[in-house]
């Protein structure tokens, strides 16, 4: 499964997780390199094996590099799960231009589609997904599907119509919080995912074309 090199974001470096921020592009292509390698940990063992160890060992990179930038294991999971926050709202974004003037069901299938695809190429993210699996207290964020379902739903509303208030907030999420479950069933000893699962995932999201104005 290949590594994507997309640089650091400035919304990672805004969530206070990095140690140092990176202020050259040789800095943040180090940062990149070590969530690089620790998705290439996450997919071939699972997050809960990550250590600071093996990101550095994955990153040909001394493990002094690793703690100028995060100060333990879960800082970098979390760093990761914003990534795989930001990669899935950018391809969902790119695939809706794809298809502007289409029917509500076709951004939705768009919509699910992507995230299949994402569990299928990305690094990692079949384990970690979005990072709502890591329980991390005190909470003091809002669940990242959550964040999924505002940006859908903004998405709908501009574009077909939805009522962008926090009922139709709260039907997207749900219907998110089904898909997560029934891909990472899919996906748990399947590489290209049970279909039996895929196909209730699918059934789940295009169930909101129904709230469509």
């Amino acid at each position: 499964m290949p590594i994507q090199h997309i640089p650091a974001s400035e919304e990672l470096f805004k969530s206070g997780l990095l140690i140092n921020t990176p202020v050259q592009a040789r800095s943040n292509a180090r940062v990149t390199a070590l969530l690089d390698a620790a998705a290439k940990v996450v997919h071939e063992k699972g997050y809960e094996e990550l250590t600071t160890a093996n990101v550095a060992e994955a990153a040909g990179a001394s493990i002094g590099t690793v703690y100028r930038y995060f100060e333990d294991r879960v800082k970098v999971l979390e760093a990761l799960a914003i990534r795989n926050l930001e990669r899935a709202d950018r391809r969902f974004l790119d695939a809706l231009e794809q298809i502007d003037g289409s029917a509500p069901k076709d951004a939705i299938n768009v919509m699910f589609e992507m995230y299949l695809d994402m569990f299928r190429t990305e690094p990692g993210f079949r384990s970690l997904r979005l990072g709502d699996v890591l329980d991390i207290r005190p909470r003091n964020r809002e669940p990242r599907l959550t964040t999924a379902a505002r940006t859908m739903t903004e998405q709908l509303s501009v574009r077909f119509g939805f009522a962008n208030n926090a009922a139709t907030v709260l039907e997207v999420e749900k219907a998110l919080v089904a898909v997560d479950a029934y891909l990472a069933r899919a996906f748990f000893n399947d590489d290209r995912g049970d279909v039996v699962f895929i196909d209730s995932a699918r059934a789940s999201v295009m169930s909101l074309s129904r709230i469509a104005n």
